[in-house]
């Protein structure tokens, strides 16, 4: 029997906000999606057309989130692989093995293996990578909406020059991770000025 894999990726380690998401994408073995790649090497106009067409012709395919209390309780990395773990567990077709973008696997009831630089060199990691950027982007740009000010919709929450101007004059808000030391440091500086 042929192994019935997904590809596992995430987006959202390294930002000062928001939260991590994770994709878990099944290719359809007759079904080939041409241009696939790591999701950072895609226009944003790109990254959405393939979007759309991997959800429509992937065998299955499920988003994860970890939120920002979740990565501020358990650390970057955990809450990475949480957010991953839930993608996978809402596939609606069960993996019989796990590709993951990187050099760490989550812990699963599914054998697996974790590729340095995945997202280059398998479809099905490459499909999670660029559909976990666009679902993560998307979710900046609503918390944009209701965190007005910090332009998370442009920064999508990294630490850009844009935002720590903004952190100057705000200071942190509820979705800016607390155990990062950029952010800590402001909420430092907020109590020595109370």
């Amino acid at each position: 029997m042929e192994h019935i894999i997904a590809g596992i990726d995430e987006a959202g380690r390294g930002p000062w906000a928001g939260p991590v998401v994770a994709a878990a994408v099944i290719l359809h073995p007759d079904k080939p999606i041409a241009g696939l790649t790591d999701s950072k090497k895609l226009t944003a106009l790109k990254r959405e057309k393939l979007a759309e067409q991997i959800k429509v012709d992937a065998l299955a395919w499920a988003i994860g989130y970890a939120e920002v209390q979740e990565i501020d309780t358990l650390n970057i990395l955990q809450a990475s692989f949480l957010a991953m773990q839930r993608a996978v567990l809402q596939l609606t077709t069960k993996p019989t093995f796990i590709l993951v973008d990187g050099n760490l696997m989550p812990q699963l009831d599914i054998p697996g293996k974790a590729i340095v630089e995945g997202d280059l060199i398998e479809p099905a990691i490459s499909a999670a990578s660029i559909l976990t950027k666009v679902d993560r982007d998307a979710h900046m740009i609503v918390l944009e909406e209701k965190y007005p000010g910090y332009g998370f919709a442009a920064h999508k929450g990294y630490g850009t020059k844009a935002h720590q101007q903004a952190l100057k004059n705000l200071g942190p808000c509820a979705i800016h991770r607390q155990s990062f030391k950029p952010i800590k440091a402001y909420v430092k500086d907020l109590l020595i000025k109370a």
